[in-house]
């Protein structure tokens, strides 16, 4: 046993709450809401710690040739706990918005050059998750690195050179071994499940004509317009054209891997993986729900004005609240979803390396 500890040491709540410093009071008139100010970024800052930490060990877990199974259901617990931390940020915007446009006004130019730019643990963060500085927004390359100390921009920069959770979900993606076992290829059952929906739906719209020609060619453009998105999935060439866009990031391979878990999650076996993926998708939503009610809140406090580390304020927020995302590729797979009554029947042998197996011990 070690020597008896207090709450007030335990906490270090001496530094803490001494850590409060509004640089207006070093004039006549301290602003009364730059208190307010300064302990919700300080709070900010103290999440995005715990969430680096729920991060790193989510990291670690998949960073590694083979992940264990055993391991996702402690995965996703990590996961929920950076969702509910997200909920809070979201909620202490509503908080800073008990502060009006004037009363930051009274203190704003004391804070600059000073920026959210400068948050080392979100830009830690981003990179994390697989936000890496060429995959920004063009104007975070202008603005942000230059605003850094030198010993913050080598934390940058490290963090830039480890391994990342998108690549290695992408990875471990590529991994899954179900879609090709005991010589039956899925994904070309698939391919004719597709083909006759498609074919019902040209099918419908020909024999239900409701307008003119015009119309109802339009509505087999869509049709066909489907079809080349499913085709991307299966030809390397049109999916490498998506990349080279920038409208996909995963490779097709983790694209085929992450839209069979959507597809047969009830399966016991993808039932933790859908939840890990799902969550993927939730922290993505989040952090975009977050900007945007960042980029409001700017627009409210600043109207048209520059941003105090000179950007353009609240329309660089609204459009990095539109660019830098991290998992989109898992929102489009609903493209290629379809109803349960479609799916391929899985045969006998994959449905029962999908099930749990219990055997009596003898």
């Amino acid at each position: 046993m070690g020597k008896p500890i207090d709450y007030g040491k335990y906490l270090r709540l001496e530094t803490l709450l001494n850590s409060q410093k509004p640089e207006s009071a070093k004039g006549s008139n301290e602003c009364h809401d730059e208190t307010l100010f300064i302990i919700t970024h300080q709070v900010y800052e103290l999440w995005f710690k715990q969430i680096l930490h729920e991060l790193d060990s989510v990291i670690g877990i998949f960073n590694c040739e083979v992940v264990d199974e055993h391991d996702l259901f402690k995965v996703v617990a990590r996961q929920v706990r950076i969702i509910e931390i997200q909920k809070i940020l979201i909620a202490q915007l509503t908080v800073m918005e008990t502060m009006t446009a004037m009363d930051f006004l009274e203190f704003r130019d004391l804070l600059i050059p000073a920026s959210g730019f400068q948050s080392v643990q979100f830009r830690q963060l981003e990179i994390k998750l697989g936000l890496a500085t060429n995959k920004r927004y063009a104007v975070d390359q202008e603005y942000f690195l230059g605003q850094l100390s030198a010993s913050d921009r080598k934390r940058v920069e490290r963090t830039e050179s480890e391994p990342n959770l998108f690549n290695l979900v992408e990875a471990w993606l590529e991994r899954i071994p179900f879609t090709a076992s005991r010589g039956v290829d899925f994904w070309v059952l698939y391919q004719e499940a597709v083909n006759a929906m498609l074919e019902g739906e040209e099918r419908i719209i020909q024999a239900h004509r409701r307008g003119s020609e015009e119309e109802e060619s339009s509505e087999l453009k869509n049709v066909n317009s489907t079809r080349r998105n499913f085709e991307s999935l299966f030809d390397q060439q049109l999916h490498d054209e998506l990349v080279a866009e920038g409208k996909r990031r995963f490779s097709r391979q983790a694209m085929l891997g992450a839209l069979f878990i959507l597809l047969y999650r009830e399966e016991p076996i993808l039932q933790l993986p859908f939840n890990f993926l799902t969550n993927l998708m939730d922290i993505d939503e989040h952090f975009t729900s977050w900007r945007y009610r960042h980029a409001l809140m700017a627009h409210r406090m600043l109207g048209r004005k520059v941003g105090t580390g000179g950007s353009s304020g609240h329309e660089y927020l609204k459009k990095a609240t539109d660019n830098n995302r991290f998992f989109v590729d898992l929102f489009n797979l609903s493209t290629f979803l379809l109803p349960r009554s479609k799916l391929p029947i899985l045969s006998n042998d994959l449905k029962r390396d999908l099930d749990f197996h219990f055997q009596a011990v003898p």
